[in-house]
């Protein structure tokens, strides 16, 4: 067991089954970790300093692999089905008992941390990797405890990494050699066969979004930041959507990239990191993230780099479509020293059309506001799952759903609560195309969007005219600051006008479709809502 001056826990991890015969390095610093990682040919750095990691055959997340033991403590709160699958508490304690006998002869690396910033709701989460990146990865997205609260932490939920140990699907359940697995009773996730980090977090992340509203807290799939007015802006989105892009704004004190908790005492943020999409990064249109991807201590998760001078090629999507960035949140400037925020004064629902008939931008009634939450409409984005090569219309309750263990009526019963409460104004902006579906329209640009958010942000929108959309029943500003009239009205955009009449229509069919599982769960006001196909 290595020390070197940083602190292990004295709670062991024999409490969690693990005796390994190799050494366990605890609670390394981020420089420690990146040279470790390099001397062990995990990763290569590129000229600039970030530490740039390949994943190999997992680029994005293995929904097909994620499952929930199924046991008396989730039984009746899961909402079991296609994102929440069930697995046997026998299938999973025979997996468990391979990838201990798998890390007990390895070299293991181990970070206990915090997930969340707020001290009543947070939760201590101890991960335990065989590579020394996956640490970093680890340390880089959670909270780190100071050396006295290290000494004496318990861990409320383990975290088991290991890459390299593979399920054998007729003997654990599995539907491949990948599984990421949370057992609520045993307080334990396991996660093999997939190299890709994002599991990790996106594990911890499903634990609070299970325990969490049993306290009255909104577990969110979202950014938030704060403006000079000091009053909090969230936004809601997948991957890809712009959560991470939009949010980091100079104007603004940036609280989170992703994932954050609202409280009676406000926002707060899960993470202590940002995990980025790196894609086709300008350092013009994204000057702060940009600079990340040149920083030591950062991650470059499958960026194609010159094997001779170490430069990195942002736009090379050869491995993936969905390469990223792991970093520290104090790598972006003017981020939230406490991770903590007050009460939302503007919900952002972000969604990208992939048919390019939704409005850039639209205000919300509170009952739209729900409708729209549970719909969670957007397009998959190439790279963020497996087997994803182009956009594809999705539809994801609460922008979150292969996160949310619970019933969605669940989550949004909370967001509905907390809107009375505090007045906030709704937003839903579309980031996808403009002027046609994807392979006619163009992406929507940027400085378009962020030039719709800062004048509905400073109130600019609330106090012009709004025109309702004919198909969506969705109200839209007539004008916008640094836009040009014809972007705001999406069929103005369109060359062949009959085409737009016809997507829309599309459009409007799928969420009326897609809404039919939630019709019995909601009230009449909500329902009013709903967005009708024309017959």
């Amino acid at each position: 067991m290595s020390n070197a001056g940083h602190v292990i826990s004295s709670f062991g991890l024999d409490k969690n089954g693990i005796n390994s015969s190799g050494t366990v390095h605890w609670n390394y610093g981020s420089s420690q970790l990146v040279e470790t990682a390099v001397r062990r040919n995990e990763g290569t750095l590129s000229k600039d300093g970030a530490l740039v990691c390949i994943t190999g055959q997992h680029t994005g997340r293995s929904p097909n692999d994620k499952f929930i033991v199924k046991d008396a403590e989730t039984e009746t709160t899961v909402d079991w089905g296609k994102v929440n699958v069930p697995m046997t508490s026998e299938h999973f304690d025979a997996l468990h008992e391979k990838i201990l006998a798998h890390m007990s002869a390895k070299d293991l690396f181990v970070q206990d941390c915090y997930a969340g910033a707020d001290p009543e709701n947070r939760l201590r989460v101890r991960v335990v990797n065989e590579n020394a990146w996956h640490n970093l990865f680890a340390r880089n997205m959670f909270i780190q405890p100071k050396d006295d609260e290290l000494e004496s932490f318990a861990p409320d939920f383990t975290v088991l990494q290991a890459p390299s140990c593979h399920a054998d699907p007729a003997a654990h359940g599995t539907n491949s050699e990948v599984f990421v697995v949370v057992n609520f009773s045993k307080k334990l996730v396991i996660i093999g066969g997939t190299i890709y980090a994002g599991e990790i977090k996106k594990s911890v992340f499903s634990i609070l979004n299970y325990i969490l509203p049993e306290r009255g807290v909104l577990p969110m799939h979202c950014s938030a930041n704060i403006g000079d007015d000091g009053s909090t802006a969230i936004f809601f989105g997948l991957s890809g959507t712009g959560k991470t892009t939009l949010s980091a704004d100079q104007s603004r004190v940036l609280i989170g990239d992703d994932e954050h908790g609202w409280s009676d005492n406000g926002v707060f943020n899960f993470e202590g990191g940002c995990y980025a999409k790196v894609i086709n990064l300008s350092e013009e249109a994204e000057p702060e993230i940009y600079e990340t991807t040149r920083t030591f201590g950062t991650i470059l998760e499958n960026v194609v780099m010159d094997p001779v001078t170490r430069a990195l090629d942002l736009n090379d999507g050869s491995l993936t479509e969905n390469t990223r960035a792991s970093y520290p949140i104090d790598f972006i400037p003017n981020t939230s020293e406490t991770g903590f925020g007050p009460q939302p004064q503007n919900i952002i629902m972000l969604t990208a059309d992939a048919f390019g008939v939704l409005p850039p931008i639209s205000k919300l009634t509170p009952e739209q506001a729900m409708y729209h939450f549970l719909s969670g409409y957007t397009a998959k984005v190439a790279g963020t799952e497996k087997g994803v090569k182009e956009p594809q219309a999705a539809f994801s309750t609460c922008f979150g759903a292969p996160f949310m263990p619970r019933h969605p009526t669940a989550y949004a019963k909370l967001l509905g609560e907390k809107m009375e409460k505090t007045g906030a104004t709704c937003w839903l902006v579309n980031t996808g195309w403009s002027g046609g579906g994807y392979g006619v329209g163009k992406r929507m640009q940027i400085k378009y969007t962020r030039a719709m958010l800062n004048a509905a942000l400073d109130g600019t929108l609330d106090s012009g005219e709004f025109k309702p959309d004919p198909n969506f029943g969705l109200m839209v500003p007539t004008a916008c600051p640094g836009v040009p009239d014809d972007v705001l009205q999406p069929k103005s955009t369109w060359q062949d006008k009959d085409a737009y009449d016809t997507a829309a229509q599309d459009v409007a069919q799928r969420f009326e479709n897609n809404f039919k599982q939630f019709e019995e769960h909601v009230d009449d006001q909500v329902m009013a809502t709903a967005i009708r196909a024309a017959a």
